[in-house]
């Protein structure tokens, strides 16, 4: 029998706020253990929490920039359980009434990911586990967070990788946070059941508790998915239950029995006053988000004939696309700008951090400057990759490396001699081109550069040989 996987995710999205959700403890990642907390932050009788407008904003920003309906009315609850890294006994969160609902987004193949909901709460502490002992920082607690519930509609893991990259990318590109994975500002649980293929009904679902790693995330519910199919057909039967992923033995196993709502006693918060969002103030709030990153990648396709993979690579990064947008104005063809971003740029930014900040030593109006050059014809593009490259390095402008005698192309009788030098000097590459191997002609073109300091025009200098050659 041949099984599906469904799946659902719950991500939790730290916010890039500066203080916390309730105090005005930092929220700076770091710092030496219990140092960013404050009666409030731990709970101490007597403390009152008060919400931090700017959280109520950022969730917002969050669910319009993922189609979800924002609630004119939503509330805060108390979530109880007892853990060590929760000093209060229970998270404040939202249960019924929460800031969003009822968003989606769209994959590749077509496929809407059905947003539930997206609330705010407080994050708790972190648990450290060393020398046989277990230690608590509080550092972490209160730190503000959105969780975004998708309904189970993921049918495959390169579905959910593609979701979460493009969860991550939008939350980064309006600027609520800066999810990093590696540090905890994002982290996935993911409920996974199987059904026979075919069957509208769900089966019993495990959650995967707290994946920092996309690829972490796609070997876990491989694993899963592989666990649960052997398990049925073993004539077993699947316990709903909490899991963690190994990554170093690339297994799961049980942490406890999976909670229901009922188990986490909700109840409205009685220190906190209800949330009113009105659609004016939505609509203000939406007005200041960016262009999104699929429809600018849309955009960059469609108007600037640039290759979809290339428009991947331009719009994975806020402040590359925004560069990129810069260094185009006024240009005839922006792919130009784009091939110098995507090559030697690139290059020198390896990172996903560096990309992120995308720190360039030039600045877009430089790059602009140079590839107006080749546009007027005034350098060849093999001139221009060289000045790029000593522009990067100095971040001087490109007139500081090109000279008089470099602007301007080569004449046609110029070019006639030099073709004329690179196929008496080159023989062997004539006599093999002639006999069919066309990347000899790739040794006569290069000599032919050589000889004009890159001025000349690569595709004018090959169409010459090959009219001398015959």
């Amino acid at each position: 029998m041949k099984y599906e996987l469904v799946a659902g995710f719950e991500t939790h999205v730290e916010l890039s706020t500066k203080t916390k959700i309730f105090c005005s403890c930092t929220t700076a990642f770091g710092g030496e253990p219990n140092t960013h907390c404050c009666p409030v932050c731990i709970g101490l009788p007597g403390t009152l929490p008060k919400l931090n407008r700017q959280v109520v904003k950022y969730a917002v920003m969050a669910g319009l920039a993922t189609n979800c309906e924002i609630a004119e009315v939503a509330k805060m609850d108390r979530k109880n359980y007892c853990y060590p890294d929760l000093p209060k006994a229970y998270q404040i969160s939202e249960y019924d009434k929460p800031l969003c609902e009822h968003g989606y987004i769209q994959l590749s193949n077509g496929r809407k990911i059905r947003i539930l909901r997206i609330h705010i709460e407080e994050d708790a502490g972190k648990l450290v586990h060393a020398h046989g002992d277990t230690y608590v920082d509080y550092n972490r607690g209160g730190v503000p967070l959105i969780e975004i519930v998708t309904e189970p509609d993921f049918r495959s893991v390169d579905e959910a990788r593609e979701y979460v990259e493009k969860l991550q990318q939008i939350m980064r590109y309006i600027g609520v946070s800066d999810c990093r994975m590696q540090e905890g500002s994002m982290r996935c649980d993911v409920n996974i059941s199987v059904r026979p293929m075919g069957s509208e009904k769900l089966g019993t679902r495990t959650e995967i508790k707290n994946m920092n790693s996309i690829n972490n995330i796609t070997k876990a519910m491989e694993y899963e998915f592989e666990r649960q199919v052997d398990v049925i057909e073993s004539g077993g039967k699947v316990v709903q239950e909490t899991l963690r992923y190994d990554d170093a033995t690339n297994t799961t196993s049980s942490m406890r029995g999976k909670e229901d709502a009922n188990d986490y006693r909700y109840f409205r918060d009685p220190d906190l006053v209800t949330i009113l969002t009105s659609r004016e103030e939505v609509e203000e709030i939406r007005k200041t988000l960016p262009e999104l990153p699929a429809v600018k990648q849309a955009r960059y396709v469609d108007e600037y004939e640039i290759s979809e993979k290339d428009a991947q690579l331009l719009t994975k990064y806020r402040n590359v696309s925004e560069y990129f947008d810069e260094a185009i104005k006024g240009l005839k063809n922006p792919k130009t700008a784009a091939n110098f971003i995507i090559g030697s740029i690139f290059r020198r930014v390896e990172t996903e951090k560096d990309k992120e900040s995308f720190d360039v030593s030039i600045s877009p109006s430089q790059l602009n400057e140079l590839v107006k050059m080749i546009e007027d014809k005034k350098i060849q593009n093999n001139l221009a990759k060289k000045t790029l490259e000593k522009m990067l390095d100095t971040g001087k402008s490109c007139t500081e490396f090109i000279d008089e005698s470099d602007l301007g192309g080569v004449d046609d009788g110029e070019l006639v001699k030099m073709c004329r030098n690179a196929i008496e000097q080159n023989p062997n590459a004539v006599s093999d081109y002639k006999n069919g191997k066309e990347k000899a002609l790739m040794s006569l073109l290069g000599n032919v550069m050589k000889q004009s300091r890159g001025k000349a025009d690569a595709q004018a200098v090959k169409a010459k040989l090959i009219e001398i050659i015959g």
